[in-house]
């Protein structure tokens, strides 16, 4: 069982950035980010394999958003850049069981984290 806790959100103007971070209990495989807007389903965001040389991204973040993860602190992070207000959002970081693909639905994910807000003003 690997337990995920999130931290760094917060709330920033339009434009601005923030960085999540994602602290595993132990050794991970696929990281990944989805996050959930109120009154919408949950979304990818992004994604790392367990590496680090191999990653993928929601067409509406690329370019803005970059994942990245340090194994030794067995922690994943995510650099917001230019954000805007349609990033407004709950954080889930979550992780797969060993996999190869980096996965990008929900499904493929056996763990998550509780959620940090996020919030982006106009």
């Amino acid at each position: 069982q690997v337990q995920l806790v999130e931290s760094g959100g917060g709330l920033v103007q339009a434009g601005g950035s923030l960085r999540l971070s994602c602290a595993a209990s132990g050794r991970t495989y696929t990281m990944g980010w989805f996050r959930q807007a109120p009154v919408k389903e949950r979304e990818f965001v992004a994604a790392i394999n367990w590496s680090g040389g191999s990653t993928r991204y929601a067409d509406s973040v690329k370019g803005r958003l970059i994942i990245s993860r340090d194994n030794a602190k067995n922690t994943v992070y995510l650099q917001m850049n230019s954000l805007k207000p349609e990033d407004t959002a709950v954080y889930y970081c979550a992780a797969t069981r060993p996999r190869l693909n980096v996965a990008n639905t929900a499904d493929e994910y056996a763990y998550w984290g509780q959620g940090t807000q996020v919030t982006v003003s106009s």
